[in-house]
C-alpha cells in the first residue's frame, strides 16, 4: 500500500496556550495512533495577534478516509480548537 504525506494545520483555542506543551501533546497523540507511520515535522506558523497555528506533517497509509482519523484524534487534544488538512500527497 502506498503512503501519503499529510500536512495539517492545528489551531489552538487561544494565543495564551503554551505552544511547547501543545506540540508535545500533539506528538504524543500522533505517536499513539496505529495509522501514523511517522511524524515528518512540526512547526509554528504565525496567524495574527499572537495566535499561531501548528503545522504538522505526518505519513499515513493511503486508505479511504485516511485523514478523518487524524483530524478527529487531534481535535481531542486539550486546547485544540480546529484542525485543517492543508495538503495530502502520495510519497515515492
Amino acid at each position: 500500500m502506498s503512503k501519503v504525506l499529510v500536512d495539517l494545520k492545528v489551531l489552538p483555542e487561544s494565543a495564551d496556550v503554551d505552544y511547547e506543551e501543545l506540540k508535545e501533546a500533539i506528538r504524543e497523540k500522533l505517536e499513539s495512533m496505529d495509522v501514523v507511520d511517522s511524524i515528518e515535522g512540526m512547526e509554528e506558523e504565525p496567524i495574527a495577534f499572537g495566535l499561531k497555528a501548528i503545522r504538522v506533517k505526518v505519513v499515513v497509509p493511503d486508505a479511504e478516509g485516511g485523514t478523518d482519523a487524524l483530524e478527529d484524534a487531534l481535535k481531542e487534544v486539550d486546547e485544540v480548537n480546529q484542525v485543517e488538512v492543508v495538503s495530502a500527497s502520495r510519497t515515492l
